[in-house]
This record gives C-alpha cells, structure tokens and sequence, in this order.
C-alpha cells in the first residue's frame, strides 16, 4: 500500500511561511522564475536553484548546507514522491496529504463528505459538516497537475450538492486539463433537475463521464439499498436527463448478497430501457465503511454469484452495452468472461492475498482492496496463464 496522507514531516520554515499550501513537485532547476512560487523543488545531489516556495529533501537527506527557502524533510513512507506529484504541505501539525501522483493513470478527488443517500455499502460514510473548504484546494492544485493525465475523478460524498462550485470545478477541469478526462462519481439524484444536467452540457468538457449507481430494476429494493425513499426515481430520472443533453453516462452495480437476486433482472432492464448509456460497471464489493457495519446483510462469497455474472454479462453484451468488471478476481470467473475484467483498484489500496503466490495471471488480475483482509472468497487459488486475457 502508498500512503497518501501523514503526519512525521519535519519543517523548517519562517512563520510567514508556515501557512498550508498546495505545491507542485519538481526536479528541474530550470524552471521559469514565475512558476517556482507554488512548486517545491526537490533536492538531490546536484544544483539547487533559488526561488522555489519549497525545497523538498527525503528523509535520508543528510546534508547540512543551507537551503534558498523553506524545507519540509518527508518521512520514510512518503520518499516515492517525485516530479510532478501535488501535495497539500501542513506544516503547523507536520502533516502531508498527496493529491495527485504523476505516476499513476488515475487520481480520485474527493469534493465533499456530504450525501443525500446513506448506502448501506457506502465505503466513504457521510458526514453532516461544512466543508466548502475542500473545493477550494482542489480548485488551486488543478493548475498544478500534469497535462499529460490521462483521467481524473471527482468523488464524494455525493459531489453535486456543491451546486454552482461543483460546476466550476469542471470548468476548471476543463480550462486547465484540455486533453484529460474527467470521471464525476455521483447518485444521480441531483440531476433529476433538468437544470443541472443542462447546465453541465453547457460546460462542454471534452470527456466528462457520470459514473451513476442502479442496484436494483425493483425501486424499493434499490431505495433500501441506498437508505433514501423516493431515490430510485429521482435517479433513473436523472440518467435520463443527462442523456437527453447528450453526457456520458456509466451504471455502477456493487454487487453483494442484496444485488445478486436480481442481478439478471437488472441487466435486462438496463437493455431495456437504458441501452443508451455509455457503459456498466459490476463491482466487487470493498470491505470499508458502511460495509463493516452491515457485513451480515451484504456478504455473499463472490463464488457463489458466477452463474449470474455470467448470466448479467451476457445479456448486457449481446445489447451492445460496454461492459466491465471491477474489484473481483480471475480465479473466480469463467474464462468466457476474463476479457471484461479491469484492474480497476487504485494501486494505494490494492493487494494480493497468501493465496495468490504463484498464479500465473496476477499482473492481469485486479487483486484484493487491502480492507479485503476482513472476508474474502474461500475459492482464490493461482490460476494458470492462457494464450490471452482478452481472447
């Protein structure tokens, strides 16, 4: 596992320059004078330039010569940053928080801990507070971050009851990563007001999905699910409200022991009445948050539920509807149905278990979310390579 955020960084800087702040991580001494004020250069064994608003040393940084500015020395557990990675430097509580890592495709930004639904799986639980703040640190580290990313995602929380700040943060997105896509996790609920949906279209980002959650084809099983009445309704009317202005629109599914029965039914529901959607994702349950505490209720030995993610698979395939699975593993799947799996766990929280050692197909497999230690399939076994994955 990466940590992605910590307290043990050690700073040395005048009290003028001990307020938080966002930074941008460089190796290069040449950067333009105009720029260096919000980047942190990072110190190695050559020259050190002036006029950077951070000097940035790894904690087996020895040396003893003074530094042109102020220096954060990180602990052990944060030396992989490098260029291009931004960061939220804390120096009053000697903490760091990583925001966007250059080395890695995909970067989740988390807007708001607020929602309006209570999911009963919900691995990020919300809470009832105040904090417009963080909108506002996302909106500074946007300049920040490498051009060449290939995807960033907006999360929550349910990040559209940001209202007018959600929106300019996809203009923002938009104006300072032209060539980026942007993936908006979101209940959908918000934009059964036609409004917002327009509003949205009218940004005109290049490539914005809307990843929405349906668990169910039965509204007050899908309410259940989501612990709020009434958001079945308001989601499907959302879906149709964002297709109608022409945004991209993927269906999540988690699947657990509430999901499963009607998973089929749900598949074919989804073909027929929303095969215009842009894609489904089947996701494997994360054993955090809400899911802990409603462990009896949820669990299911994904083992157990093959035939009918076969079975959903199938029936969304043969509709032409893009298909994927997320979070499960390959030993566990037909084979018919590899070539829909995705590696899709962030590489900070993504492991192997005991299990594994020796299976021939690990680097193609999506692997475990580390809170996979709590409960996991009692069938994981290696499994032997094949001509391919995608055959």
């Amino acid at each position: 596992m990466i940590t992605l955020r910590g307290k043990g960084v050690s700073y040395d800087a005048p009290a003028q320059a001990r307020g938080a702040a966002t930074i941008r991580l460089v190796t290069d001494p040449g950067r333009p004078f105009p720029l260096r004020s919000r980047e942190g250069f990072l110190v190695g064994s050559g020259e050190v330039p002036e006029g950077f608003g951070w000097y940035i040393v790894r904690s087996t940084w020895s040396e003893r010569a003074d530094l042109p500015g102020p220096l954060a020395k990180l602990s052990p557990q944060f030396d992989y940053l490098d260029d291009g990675d931004v960061v939220r430097l804390v120096p009053e509580t000697g903490a760091i928080r990583v925001l966007h890592r250059r080395s890695t495709p995909y970067n989740s930004f988390l807007l708001t801990e607020r929602c309006d639904n209570f999911c009963l799986m919900c691995s990020q639980p919300p809470r009832r507070v105040q904090d417009g703040w963080i909108a506002d640190e996302i909106m500074e580290a946007l300049p920040l971050i490498d051009r060449g990313a290939q995807e960033i995602c907006f999360s929550g929380g349910e990040p559209t009851l940001l209202g007018d700040r959600f929106l300019n943060l996809v203009r923002g997105a938009k104006s300072y990563l032209p060539r980026t896509a942007l993936h908006v996790l979101s209940n959908g609920r918000s934009f059964a007001q036609e409004s917002l949906a327009r509003k949205l279209a009218e940004i005109r980002h290049h490539d914005v999905m809307i990843g929405i959650p349906v668990y169910s084809d039965l509204p007050h099983l899908h309410d259940h699910v989501v612990q709020a009445d009434g958001a079945f309704d308001e989601t499907i009317r959302g879906i149709l409200n964002l297709k109608r202005h022409s945004v991209r629109v993927e269906i999540r599914v988690v699947l657990h022991r509430l999901t499963i029965p009607r998973l089929t039914k749900l598949a074919e529901f989804l073909v027929r009445n929303l095969t215009f959607v842009d894609h489904v994702a089947l996701m494997g349950l994360e054993m955090t948050g809400f899911t802990r505490a409603n462990l009896d209720e949820l669990w299911i030995d994904p083992v157990e539920y093959q035939a009918e993610l076969e079975e959903a698979v199938g029936i969304l395939d043969r509709a032409n509807l893009r298909t994927s699975i997320y979070n499960s593993q390959l030993c566990l799947m037909d084979r018919s149905i590899w070539r829909f799996a995705r590696r899709s766990i962030s590489d900070w929280k993504q492991e192997y278990m005991p299990e594994c050692e020796g299976c021939e197909i690990k680097s193609a497999c999506g692997g475990f979310f580390s809170s996979a230690k709590l409960r996991y399939s009692r069938a994981i076994k290696p499994a032997r390579q094949i001509s391919s994955i995608n055959d």
